[in-house]
């Protein structure tokens, strides 16, 4: 049975721990063994810590064998996205240059989890400085996605979905300001949830400025399965002891039938591929059966909410990055990113029009939104911001004459992308940012994969973006699809009972992507 234990999610083998059932060295040794035999291809783990979990999982069975209370998540085994502290480990962020820094406690949300009696096994891989959707940096390498190795598991938190999606893990903890937790699950076919900005913040110091509060970066959990993502965010939850904690709530105990959810397939500003619009069409189809009343929406202002994503996070025009990656080798993707946002207001402008000349709308677009590095514009975003967010909660209010009580979208436009089109790419409409700039929580879970049909009707274009997302949908049959539900703020029961509801339906069926073939 021991070479099976991987297959199993965090929450039974916590139940099978606590019962005896199986022990904690098996599971460790179970998913130890996982690790070593799918990372080779993966390149998903950048630090193992094999000896002390044996060693913690010896102590878990004593404690256990002494009748001592455990913990919900004791003798689990579990990893974290590279970033977050664990002492004794390094968090580089992908620097080079912080290859020898060993953290000396661990980060708030890591301590919740071992104090809850999770073991971590590894940390896993990262884009640099977390600011593209792969998992690729100087210091680590490339990760891979356990579907397809051409592709990327996503970012920032790629290796984290990699590791989970494989079974090397039963739990994963990661980070998301702009999607980094919700578009690795969605390229590797798990779940997962960002919380409510504030909930379960997110305190690196070596990515975007911890002091930009606007859009802040939150800590969030990666699964195989909803139950074990609801498990661990009650687990992290009021992780910050410095702060009271926010009641959470039971996904349990929400009625899917008495909930109206506003749906749509297309945000309007970047169509998505034709598999993730049959996944939300299917997705509003199981919520339908499961009482809930769906209505066909057009969030407003996206173009909007696209300004204030890309204004707020680059309004010190990419200082605080710069200063980060002086002296160091730095991923070929950041070099766009960073040469546009540091041009001046006057070149961006020229840049921009110049671009629309070459048919480059889609560049010319996002340079137009990028940060002028002016104190006071940065305010004036930051209040657009909070106008935006009302007026969208209100506009919640009205949707089919009644109250919306969430979204259901595209998690991400477009399937996993093959290694390197982050670069060209970047993030195609707002499907992840939106709940972002909303700062309300936001939720992936896994519903079907790319039928070979649905491989591309996207035109041909000179339009660079619109031409990666073109080779990204070629030969992208079999790639996992999810949908993203995006509940009112601190609400995040009611996202997770939506997920569940989808879960227990979609796992039924035959292009469920129950298990990557790796």
């Amino acid at each position: 049975m021991t070479e099976e234990l991987w297959r199993l999610g965090a929450s039974e083998l916590a139940r099978r721990i606590a019962a005896g059932e199986v022990s904690a060295q098996a599971a460790v040794a179970a998913h130890i063994a996982r690790i070593e035999q799918v990372d080779p291809a993966l390149n998903a783990v950048v630090v193992k810590r094999y000896a002390a979990a044996h060693a913690e999982a010896e102590e878990a069975d004593r404690r256990r064998g002494r009748g001592e209370t455990l913990g919900p998540l004791h003798g689990v085994p579990v990893s974290i996205k590279e970033c977050l502290d664990l002492a004794g480990t390094p968090a580089t962020f992908g620097l080079p240059s912080r290859a020898r820094s060993v953290a000396v406690a661990d980060e708030m949300h890591v301590a919740a989890l071992r104090r809850a009696g999770a073991i971590v096994l590894a940390k896993t891989n990262v884009a640099q400085l977390l600011l593209y959707t792969e998992s690729d940096n100087p210091l680590y390498g490339r990760s891979n996605n356990p579907w397809n190795l051409a592709r990327t598991p996503g970012g920032s938190s790629g290796g984290e979905a990699a590791l989970v999606a494989a079974g090397g893990t039963a739990l994963g903890l990661g980070t998301d300001i702009g999607g980094s937790l919700r578009n690795p699950a969605a390229f590797c076919g798990i779940a997962s949830l960002k919380p409510t900005a504030g909930r379960c913040p997110d305190r690196g110091r070596f990515s975007v400025p911890l002091g930009q509060r606007a859009i802040p970066s939150q800590v969030g959990p990666l699964a195989r399965r909803v139950a074990d993502v609801a498990l661990a965010l009650e687990v992290i939850n009021g992780a910050d002891e410095d702060e009271p904690p926010r009641p959470l709530g039971k996904d349990r105990d929400v009625e899917v039938a008495t909930l109206r959810i506003a749906c749509f397939e297309d945000d309007g500003d970047f169509p998505p591929s034709p598999a993730c619009t049959r996944a939300v069409r299917e997705a509003a189809e199981i919520l339908s059966c499961a009482g809930a009343r769906i209505v066909p929406w057009r969030p407003p202002g996206i173009a909007e909410a696209n300004a204030l994503f890309y204004g707020i996070l680059s309004g010190d025009r990419g200082a605080g990055v710069r200063a980060l990656l002086r002296g160091q080798e730095r991923d070929p993707r950041l070099t766009l990113l960073l040469l546009s946002a540091g041009l001046p207001a006057w070149a961006k402008a020229v840049a921009a029009a110049l671009l629309d000349g070459i048919g480059q709308d889609r560049l010319a677009a996002t340079l137009r939104r990028l940060g002028s590095g002016d104190t006071h514009r940065y305010w004036q975003l930051v209040e657009a911001q909070l106008d935006y967010q009302r007026r969208f909660s209100a506009a919640l209010d009205r949707v089919g004459g009644g109250r919306c009580d969430a979204l259901l979208c595209p998690a991400f436009a477009v399937p996993a992308l093959p290694h390197g089109l982050a670069r060209d790419l970047g993030l195609p409409g707002a499907y992840t940012l939106l709940a972002n700039v909303l700062g309300w929580p936001a939720g992936v879970v896994p519903l079907t994969r790319v039928g070979a049909a649905e491989e591309s009707v996207r035109p041909a274009s000179r339009d660079l973006v619109e031409r990666a997302a073109r080779k990204v949908e070629r030969a992208s049959a079999g790639l996992p699809v999810g949908v993203q539900l995006i509940a009112r703020p601190w609400r995040e029961p009611v996202a997770l009972a939506l997920m569940q509801a989808i879960e227990t339906a979609a796992s039924q069926r035959a292009d469920y992507p129950a298990m990557p073939p790796i």
